[in-house]
């Protein structure tokens, strides 16, 4: 017992390790402990909103409203997830030959690209928040009712951005702890200002909705600040200092080639998600679309740990690759492939146990939480199968081979998912069960393909 409670404390405590020398498991492991840690609070913004929202007198258009911007806001996460990507594959490449300078210049490029992008689409969602609303189903009034929450969540993307990018500078690094406490100090901060800001306390005055967005963006920002100590005062690996920010057009160049195909990779699967929830929320109305959201959060909430999982592959690969270890650098994802497999596998079963009291404890309302269980189900059903596909993309990602899962998302989403959504929901006329049913059909063919193209090994060839 005190031999795992050791390595527990290692793997939290954030020192300094080459992951290209100790043993595979180990190095999977130490990665994937604050990973999953890390991924964990970030679903626990959403949760938290979703639970004191959710008591709120209109619960049916606050749930509503948060579920629709945060399906919106995916589009700001892709941004984000796609530079990070960008910005572990070349932290962690550099890293890799032992050349922690080079990757604190990489750093800080992908932080220039991915500030002026992010502030153009922020100013666009502030000024056009409402009319978002309206365009993804909500009627005039529920529109109106939360167009301030969505003003500030969609002003607050600068934030957001820095929180998944930064965190990805220090994933590349192999410096996984810190990536974690950030968003602990966030959730804390957001956890204790909900309740206040939302239904007030003393002084403070009741802020409703708009109080979730005020106090999500506060505790995020909190979050960035840690951040910022860092990785500009800190003593760590990547360190930027101020001249790293002038622009080297050849490392840019390098940001947008590996960003680019990565921002895309997820804007494909973010528009098909905001579809997914156009779909549910015009074929079965409120209630339905209210239900949606509340299943995907609480899958999200288990989801995004699987992904923190995933990530440990994205860095070994990358960093293995630096130190030319190819057979490695493979045998390390299909090492994290195990264990996310075995961590599905209990999701699955806790969704099929215990969907209902899980649902219950957000809402109330009998018709939101029927649409939330049966969503839980069927959505549940592909979990294994996403499990693998998240290890197999971030593989590819960590190789800097981003145009890969691209096309892969490209096909299963746009081609496949969306379609079949359609067909089921409207012309079938199965309603949201529809578009439930599409969800693992279509993540279930992602992940056999992404598995076959990653046998092929053409990502050994990547250059970054």
């Amino acid at each position: 017992m005190s031999r795992y409670i050791n390595f527990l404390k290692k793997a939290l405590s954030g020192e300094e390790v080459d992951y290209t020398k100790i043993s595979i498991r180990n190095a999977v492991l130490l990665l994937a402990i604050p990973m999953m840690l890390e991924m964990a609070m970030e679903s626990v913004f959403a949760l938290v909103d979703l639970y004191f929202v959710g008591h709120l007198k209109e619960s049916g258009f606050a749930i509503q409203t948060v579920g629709l911007t945060e399906s919106v806001l995916t589009i700001m996460y892709s941004i984000a997830i796609g530079m990070s990507m960008a910005a572990t594959a070349m932290v962690a490449r550099r890293i890799g030959e032992k050349n922690p300078e080079q990757a604190s210049r990489s750093a800080a490029q992908v932080l220039l690209v991915s500030f002026a992008v992010t502030l153009v689409l922020s100013l666009l969602g502030v000024i056009y928040a409402e009319e978002i609303l309206i365009l993804m189903g909500s009627r005039p009034e529920a529109a109106a009712y939360g167009k301030e929450f969505t003003r500030i969540m969609m002003g607050s993307s600068v934030i957001i951005m820095l929180l998944f990018l930064i965190n990805g500078i220090f994933r590349g690094a192999g410096n996984a702890a810190i990536a974690m406490k950030s968003l602990w100090i966030a959730n804390i901060a957001n956890i204790i200002l909900c309740p206040i800001l939302i239904r007030g306390l003393g002084p403070v005055p009741a802020m409703g909705l708009t109080g979730a967005a005020i106090a999500t963006t506060i505790g995020r920002s909190t979050g960035v600040l840690y951040q910022l100590y860092h990785l500009f005062i800190a003593d760590s690996q990547v360190r930027i200092k101020t001249e790293y920010f002038k622009p080297d057009f050849t490392l840019i160049r390098s940001v947008i080639k590996i960003a680019t195909p990565g921002i895309f990779q997820f804007v494909i699967a973010s528009c098909s998600w905001i579809i997914l929830a156009q779909l549910v929320a015009t074929t079965g109305g409120e209630n339905a679309s209210a239900g949606y959201q509340t299943a995907l959060r609480l899958m999200m909430f288990f989801m995004l740990p699987a992904w923190g999982l995933s990530n440990a592959a994205s860095t070994l690969v990358g960093q293995n690759m630096g130190a030319n270890e190819m057979l490695r650098a493979e045998q390390s994802v299909m090492k994290t492939v195990k264990y996310n497999v075995i961590f599905m596998l209990a999701v699955s079963l806790i969704f099929f146990i215990l969907g209902d009291f899980l649902v219950s404890f957000f809402t109330q309302e009998e018709m939101i939480k029927s649409f939330a269980k049966n969503a839980l189900h069927i959505m549940s059903v592909g979990f294994i199968f996403y499990g693998i596909g998240m290890v197999m993309i971030n593989a590819f990602n960590g190789a800097g081979d981003t145009w890969t899962p691209t096309w892969v998302n490209f096909f299963g989403f746009w081609l496949f998912q969306i379609p079949l959504a359609y067909l089921l929901s409207k012309y079938l006329d199965m309603g949201p069960k529809g578009v439930f049913i599409s969800i693992p059909a279509a993540e279930t063919l992602i992940t056999i393909v992404a598995f076959i193209l990653f046998k092929k090994g053409k990502w050994k060839t990547i250059k970054v």
